[in-house]
């Protein structure tokens, strides 16, 4: 495939994701949804041991990738404050100054789109690295719906 049809490939993933996280989210500003998810990938990779920050990063499109990659110190991760509202700060922030948004549902919308594009066994072990207190923003099995490959 030529670099050109790798970009384009790329970007139909990237639309897909986005597409998927307007949907779970119930927004229709894809500007919105581009911040939501990176504020959530943001603050899941800034919890996660260097392999899992890694091994998630190698499943995404390359230009999502590159968002969740983005202003990443790997010497100052995982963060020390593992704390809930910690988390959810994080998220918020990435809306100042117009921080009118729920972070949970910001947090519970981005896994469902992230379970339904990264594979099973990596988002069981992502689940299980986060602190045990933001395991409580995936899903149940029921509400997880997964994409056919």
């Amino acid at each position: 495939m030529s670099t050109l049809g790798t970009f384009d490939k790329s970007s139909q993933k990237t639309n897909l994701w986005l597409r998927d996280a307007m949907v779970q989210l119930d927004w229709a500003d894809p500007k919105r949804a581009y911040a939501a998810m990176r504020s959530v990938l943001h603050a899941l990779r800034d919890r996660l041991p260097l392999m899992e920050t890694v091994q998630l990063g190698a499943q995404m499109p390359t230009f999502i990738r590159g968002m969740y990659y983005e202003g990443w110190n790997p010497a100052r991760t995982p963060f020390k404050n593992r704390k809930t509202q910690a988390f959810l700060d994080q998220i918020t922030d990435c809306f100042k100054p117009r921080a009118d948004i729920d972070p949970e549902h910001v947090a519970r919308a981005i896994i469902r789109v992230l379970l339904a594009h990264v594979s099973e066994g990596e988002m069981n072990e992502i689940r299980n690295a986060v602190p045990s207190n933001i395991r409580k923003y995936w899903p149940t099995p029921l509400l997880a719906v997964r994409r056919a490959s």
